[in-house]
């Protein structure tokens, strides 16, 4: 169930990226629906969405400074593929993701998982951290824009 749950979630968040009609959340459920997908299935996933929506760190991205090396716990090297773990080791090498957003993927990764989280799951949950914490950002930007705090937005 949670590979379909993920599936759901990616393809709700592919309605958001492209800009789709304005489609309402019961919209989004009859196109799911008709593709197959079970009510319970469909909850869980608008669940996970909320719960990780409302438990967003509301502090700005770190900056990327020097990098530091993450350790897995043994229960995250039980329930993260090795694939999933260089995955994440590699982003965050890369500099692609601070080690908050390496956290919160893993903290999300570990919510799901009832048996080993792979490589394909792993990506989706960061796409979507990524995608959730630039949408907080750009967000922030807006309300200083909206209260003329120019400062702000420069530093």
């Amino acid at each position: 169930m949670r590979e379909r749950v993920l599936a759901i979630v990616s393809i709700i968040a592919q309605y958001v990226l492209e800009s789709r009609e304005q489609l309402t959340d019961s919209d989004i459920v009859e196109e799911l629906l008709a593709e197959g997908f079970e009510a319970d299935e469909i909850d869980a996933a608008f669940s996970w969405m909320e719960n990780v929506s409302l438990h967003q760190g509301s502090s700005p991205p770190s900056s990327l400074t020097l990098p530091t090396q993450r350790i897995f716990t043994a229960e995250e090297t039980r329930n993260l593929s090795g694939e999933a773990r260089g995955f994440l080791i590699r982003l965050r090498g890369l500099g692609l993701i601070d080690d908050g957003a390496q956290e919160e993927i893993i903290d999300r990764a570990m919510q799901i998982a009832e048996d080993e989280v792979s490589l394909k799951e792993i990506k989706t949950i960061t796409a979507l951290t990524l995608f959730t914490r630039s949408q907080d950002v750009w967000l922030r930007d807006v309300d200083f824009i909206m209260e003329d705090d120019w400062a702000q937005l420069y530093h």
